[in-house]
């Protein structure tokens, strides 16, 4: 699916969009957010959630608000959040952010119910060639040191896990004890971007690779499961305390599940990019707080676009282009979003 304008006419097109949309004139009753500032955060974990923060920010602009967007880390976000230093953040990452979110929810407030529509998917990968010629069909087979030693040297496997500073590594470790693994898995916590561009080049080297990873992402559209890797279900529900299990990790229709299991029993149930605002502010904006609760993309759509900057890079000009392009192409439905908003305010 072709992301970038195809001819100059195009572009012209969706730049008079863009335009359109910040410069028409309306009415004082349909700019709730005139003379105010939005103090708007997102993730330092790039994909396409900075896609959907342009996006936003749009929709902010066509209600009359400002919008000043910061880049940081969730727990800063958190912090500054509770502190009333930043007002909104839309990719903040559940359950696994759960824990943290907990220590400041009665500053801050969960809002809507996540911007993929049908949520994403965590778990555990390895590459489908060793899969199939060992008959890899299950995580708990890590047990074994045989088949173990083929993913790492000492005769244990090597896991790449998440950031020491990502809650979704508490989890890996947790049911890496959970499930009996931790004599047989070493979970190598680091970099993630760093340590998964080294696994995608042993997997087309068409060696083992062994990896944690998220649908949709850079990673599950760089390596396709099903087809370059898959994944291995779980034997059970297994979360830490302080992460609620909201639902069954067993998840229907999973595409590359090993061994063609459907449903798959994932790391844990289906996962969203969350809105977590400041709750003074979000009191003070009822039309923020509509027009987030409207706010979602199908997975596809957050699927073609990590596709895209995993393809063609992730400079803030393709990002724009992206966020330009759909806007472009979803008119309606942006002012249908827009006007619900307005309606509350």
């Amino acid at each position: 699916m072709p992301f970038f304008p195809k001819s100059v006419a195009k572009s012209l097109s969706v730049a008079a969009f863009l335009a359109a949309a910040c410069v028409q004139p309306s009415l004082a009753a349909d700019q709730p957010g005139k003379g105010k500032t939005i103090r708007y955060a997102q993730s330092d974990s790039l994909g396409a959630n900075y896609v959907t923060a342009q996006i936003v920010t749009a929709a902010f602009k066509e209600l009359g608000y400002s919008v000043k967007l910061s880049t940081l880390s969730t727990t800063l976000f958190f912090q500054a959040a509770a502190q009333g230093d930043l007002d909104i953040a839309t990719d903040i990452n559940f359950p696994q952010r759960e824990p943290a979110f907990r220590k400041v929810e009665q500053q801050a407030t969960i809002v809507g119910g996540g911007l993929i529509k049908e949520g994403g998917v965590n778990g555990y990968l390895i590459d489908k060639k060793t899969a199939d010629a060992h008959h890899i069909t299950s995580l708990e087979q890590m047990k074994d040191p045989k088949i173990a030693a083929l993913f790492g040297k000492g005769g244990k496997a090597d896991l790449v896990n998440c950031d020491p500073g990502w809650s979704c590594g508490d989890v890996v470790d947790f049911q890496l004890d959970k499930f009996g693994l931790k004599d047989t898995v070493t979970s190598v916590r680091g970099k993630y971007e760093p340590l998964m561009v080294e696994a995608v080049a042993r997997v087309r080297r068409g060696e083992p690779a062994f990896f944690y990873a998220w649908s949709p992402s850079w990673v599950t559209n760089t390596l396709v499961p099903g087809k370059d890797v898959v994944w291995l279900p779980t034997p059970f529900d297994a979360l830490p305390p302080s992460v609620p299990n909201k639902g069954t990790a067993l998840v229907s229709g999973v595409s590359g599940c090993a061994g063609g299991a459907d449903p798959c029993r994932m790391a844990m149930a289906s996962w969203n990019w969350n809105t977590v605002a400041n709750r003074d502010f979000i009191a003070a904006n009822p039309a923020v707080k509509a027009l987030v609760e409207n706010i979602g993309f199908p997975l596809q759509m957050w699927a073609a676009w990590e596709r895209s900057i995993s393809e063609k890079g992730a400079s803030e000009s393709h990002i724009r282009a992206l966020a330009q392009e759909w806007l472009a192409a979803n008119k309606p439905t942006f002012e249908q979003w827009v006007a619900s908003a307005r309606a509350a305010s």
